[in-house]
């Protein structure tokens, strides 16, 4: 087997300089700004595709996990110069959007105190068409870890039934995120049309097991099967990304035949992330750019069938 992907992968250079390096980000677990810094730039490699030019919605908690959080998707005054601001074609002229081109832009989000970083499923080069589909399975009050792999599972053949490849990662808060790569050929209506239409279906088949409406009221013991990533101006947490919960978790790409191995959706964290991507004989996730797939009109009469 290729271990070429286990080597140690080369870190790139930063220029950012932090201010109040030791200011403590999560205190339960002693992660610092200067530790987030360094995660982010030892992952650089893998997050990059999945962060840069995009709009992103971020989670800034200034005081740490535990102050005040509040969620940012609008340029702000005094932010890092590497952080860029993004003018929506259809959006209001005066409020810019958030970007980063590279691993400074990166630091200018941590040195903002930036504990999540959620992307569009879009490029800014092309903002109408999404290149990202997200199934997130949220699991409600009762639901037990292993339903939601079986969940995770059933999704993905769906999907390849569909002609979509299918891959997975927890998404360090409740449950797991199907990811689909997709070819950016149709607009956000077809794509929420599609995730829509599958979703009603999980839920039309295992009435008992998934529900796909927000509605609190029917979440005991159902699995949400959330589509509504999949719009316009919707973000979903990147992989890699940090989450601002106990004990520093990040939403970790995993291999299909090691879910159920897996022993929460918070299981991997700023501590123990790179001792598995460093025991890894492949990337999870190699081969999300080669397997874009295009959504078809054929496929949204009901998806998975």
């Amino acid at each position: 087997m290729d271990t070429s992907s286990a080597q140690p992968e080369k870190q790139p250079a930063r220029t950012v300089t932090l201010t109040h390096p030791d200011r403590v980000y999560w205190p339960d677990v002693g992660i610092t700004k200067a530790g987030l810094a360094d995660y982010y730039t030892a992952v650089w490699p893998r997050i990059a595709p999945f962060i840069i030019d995009r709009p992103l919605a971020l989670l800034r908690c200034p005081e740490g996990m535990e102050g005040p959080h509040f969620f940012q998707k609008n340029a702000w005054k005094g932010m890092n110069a590497h952080i860029v601001p993004l003018d929506d074609p259809m959006g209001d002229a005066a409020g810019h959007l958030i970007g980063i081109h590279d691993l400074d832009g990166l630091m200018g989000l941590v040195q903002g105190a930036t504990l999540e970083i959620h992307p569009w499923g879009a490029s800014c080069r092309d903002w109408d068409h999404p290149d990202t589909l997200v199934m997130d399975l949220d699991p409600g009050e009762g639901v037990e870890w292993q339903a939601v792999i079986t969940a995770a599972q059933e999704v993905r053949e769906r999907l390849e039934a569909s002609g979509l490849a299918a891959f997975v990662k927890t998404s360090g808060g409740k449950g797991l995120h199907v990811v689909a790569p997709l070819q950016p050929a149709v607009d956000w209506d077809m794509a929420k049309t599609f995730s829509h239409t599958m979703a009603q279906a999980m839920a039309a088949d295992s009435p008992d097991r998934f529900v796909a409406t927000v509605s609190k009221a029917k979440r005991h013991g159902r699995i949400l099967i959330d589509y509504l990533r999949n719009q316009r101006g919707a973000t979903s947490v990147s992989p890699y990304s940090t989450r601002a919960r106990t004990g520093a978790p990040v939403s970790m790409p995993v291999g299909w035949e090691e879910l159920d191995t897996i022993t929460g959706p918070a299981q991997f964290t700023v501590n123990n992330a790179m001792e598995r991507l460093a025991s890894l004989r492949t990337n999870p996730w190699e081969d999300f750019p080669a397997a874009r797939q295009p959504i078809t009109t054929a496929m949204l009469s009901r998806p998975g069938h």
